[in-house]
């Protein structure tokens, strides 16, 4: 069972923990939720599943009950103390590791099994897309469960034509599909964070696309200068017969060389080449 919020107080005070607001540690304190993030993420017996910011550890013994394989990563030593007294010497399952998400987005499973595993991670605002951008770069795990703030699920869901569609819409949902997701109150947590949060759902698409790091990088700079036409954008970034090559597939669509990065749908960006 989830620590309500006095028991939380109570256990931070225990430990000399104060929440860093700089990490995200809103610990959570609902049930309910924590149901709903492991039946998102379908998590039955035997599966492996990637935690990421286990905080005080409410999610990680409801995955380990859940029968999972746990590999979690906290970023925060005295919170992976914690953990390490009071789960991983109990749970031989539960593979902890100290250390950041961003480097270590896998949380140390081993790439190999990447593909059959689940993520389940409460994600600070900072380290949300550095975070998911590493992911996004393969190899895919098999869906993801992210608690999010509603500003960020609203950029990463973002369609084309719309001021929050960038490059880090294209690349997620080049590989994964948004499956319906969970609101998650304020009061779900302690302490109460000052914005809107969500469980933010996403599935691996039958045959999803992985962008090659050089390409990832020639479209990030491209929504830098969002308001330019993609035909002066990509001078000096493509090479010459490789962008003209692109701008007539563009053409072939419907879009001419006057067209703003944020008009283009992911299908045509993925058919860049260098």
């Amino acid at each position: 069972m989830p620590l309500s919020p006095s028991t939380t107080r109570e256990l931070l005070a225990k430990l000399g923990h104060e929440p860093k607001r700089f990490l995200g540690q809103n610990f959570l304190v609902d049930g309910n939720i924590v149901r709903k993030s492991i039946e998102l993420a379908g998590v039955k017996p035997g599966d492996t599943v990637v935690e990421i910011g286990p905080g005080l550890g409410t999610l990680t013994a409801a995955l380990l009950a859940a029968g999972a394989a746990v590999w979690a990563i906290e970023k925060d030593r005295n919170l992976h103390s914690h953990l390490t007294e009071t789960l991983a010497g109990q749970h031989p399952q539960l593979h902890l590791m100290e250390g950041d998400a961003v480097w270590h987005p896998l949380a140390g499973l081993p790439a190999g099994r990447a593909a059959t595993a689940k993520i389940v991670a409460n994600l600070p605002y900072a380290s949300a897309t550095p975070w998911l951008d590493e992911i996004l770069s393969g190899p895919l795990p098999a869906c993801l469960v992210l608690m999010l703030q509603q500003e960020a699920a609203q950029r990463y869901a973002a369609q084309p034509g719309t001021k929050l569609f960038g490059a880090i819409s294209i690349f997620l949902q080049s590989a994964y599909e948004i499956a319906p997701g969970h609101k998650v109150a304020a009061s779900c947590f302690f302490p109460q964070p000052d914005i809107e949060s969500c469980l933010f759902n996403l599935v691996r698409r039958p045959q999803p696309f992985v962008f090659a790091r050089e390409i990832k990088v020639i479209i990030r700079a491209c929504f830098q200068q969002r308001r330019k036409q993609i035909g002066s954008l990509l001078r000096g970034k493509l090479p010459t017969e490789a962008a003209a090559a692109w701008l007539a597939l563009l053409a072939q669509a419907g879009f001419d060389f006057k067209a703003r990065p944020e008009v283009i749908p992911a299908a045509l960006w993925q058919k860049m080449r260098v």
